[in-house]
């Protein structure tokens, strides 16, 4: 199998790189320290930056490169695509809303009808609008389908009553595409439904959730008689478990973690390169030499496996999809724990301030203090790997509770 990029992809490839290269650079400061999460959400000049990036990338078409061209895309490939999402999570570069271009748009494109197609869309597609998911409650996160927020019908609107936790960016975004219980006797995944809802609501009320340092990235969302238009359920209704299933295919593709992972390991070279202990330059130790060495195989098997997960979702075959994004969801988060480990032991002592001159080279405490609660969000690894047995190929049975009366035997 031949992984080269071709003429036109190597091109797009210097394209983007050079593009979020310069753009980069009038970040503000907050994102010399590695920008993520914090620097978008938690301080309002980087989440300003982040929504002038999106409205230049939305003018470049960039938020929408493969929808199709009828609603505002390009027709791009997935090669394409994956190309620029390499690019963008190398420069650390805002300006993608990962929630709405990443998850919600994708699943419009296959379960909205044209109305819903042609309002929504747009306002993503130029980078006017910030989302948020509702998804996580206080005991429904990795066991989603245990989810108790309901929703009743009254003519043409639903009455929601619930709470969500943990929803990243819900206090700086314009519009929630949420997951409810529409029949109130159901169970587990059925009876549940997907509706996008405007956070300027009556009755939606946000609390923050603040990091130990004091980042606020994730919140408390209440809704208390929200009223939803039946126009904006996305999907037919008791659809809901199909439409996030295919939500979270599109969140688990997993380039970033790759991609920042390489970025990394580009600056452990050069500090370990420049930095001696014991007399020796670090790039003489051995075990340093090795391990850096083992850490790029990862790094080029897990590239691997995201263009994979991006293969199969262009197939169609969403089934297929579901095994490998949560294969790659299982791989990169616990590969990016093993990246945060090593570098901070190659620091030392240094590995534990987050000012300095041998940080400011590495910047990797809040990466570290973070990377463990990946292996949760979005699905917990114990998760993914009962859905990548359950899926094919593997196809193994679901594990059943052993009768209690067998286990007095």
């Amino acid at each position: 199998m031949d992984f080269k990029l071709t003429k036109e992809e190597q091109e797009l490839k210097e394209y983007y790189e050079d593009f979020f290269r310069e753009a980069i650079k009038k970040a503000p400061a907050i994102f010399s320290h590695g920008g993520g999460f914090e620097a978008i959400y938690s301080d309002d000049e980087g989440f300003a930056f982040h929504q002038k990036m999106a409205k230049i990338m939305g003018e470049k078409g960039m938020l929408s490169l493969p929808w199709p061209k009828e609603l505002g895309g390009a027709d791009a490939s997935i090669m394409h695509q994956l190309i620029f999402n390499e690019a963008r999570e190398v420069s650390r570069c805002p300006g993608f809303d990962f929630i709405g271009c990443g998850m919600f748009a994708p699943s419009l494109l296959v379960f909205a009808n044209d109305d819903q197609k042609a309002r929504l869309l747009p306002p993503i597609a130029k980078g006017e609008v910030q989302y948020c998911q509702g998804w996580s409650e206080p005991d429904a996160g990795s066991d989603l389908a245990s989810l108790q927020t309901a929703a009743v019908r009254d003519g043409d609107e639903w009455i929601i009553n619930g709470q969500k936790v943990w929803t990243t960016a819900a206090h700086r975004s314009d519009c929630m595409f949420i997951l409810v219980r529409t029949d109130p006797n159901s169970s587990g995944s059925r009876g549940l439904s997907v509706f996008h809802l405007d956070m300027k609501t009556p009755g939606i009320e946000v609390r923050p959730l603040y990091y130990m340092n004091g980042s606020h990235v994730y919140n408390e969302v209440f809704l208390k008689d929200v009223r939803v238009l039946h126009k904006d359920l996305i999907g037919d209704e008791g659809s809901g478990w199909q439409v996030t299933m295919a939500t979270m295919n599109f969140e688990r593709s997993g380039m970033g973690f790759f991609s920042t992972g390489r970025k990394v390991m580009e600056r452990i070279i050069q500090y370990v390169k420049t930095t001696k202990r014991n007399g020796k330059l670090l790039s003489e130790n051995a075990a340093i030499r090795k391990e850096i060495g083992k850490i790029y195989a990862g790094l080029e098997a897990g590239t691997m496996m995201a263009f994979r997960v991006g293969c199969t979702q262009a197939s169609g075959d969403m089934m297929a999809a579901a095994s490998v994004a949560s294969e790659s969801k299982v791989f990169g988060t616990e590969f990016s724990k093993h990246i945060f480990d090593f570098a901070t032991k190659v620091l030392g002592l240094y590995g534990m301030i987050e000012e300095g001159d041998a940080t400011s080279l590495l910047n990797v405490v809040e990466e570290y203090q973070s990377a463990p609660g990946l292996t949760i969000a979005g699905g917990s690894n114990e998760v993914q790997r009962c859905i990548i047995s359950w899926m094919a190929p593997l196809n193994m049975p679901r594990w059943k509770l052993m009768d209690p009366a067998a286990l007095k035997r």
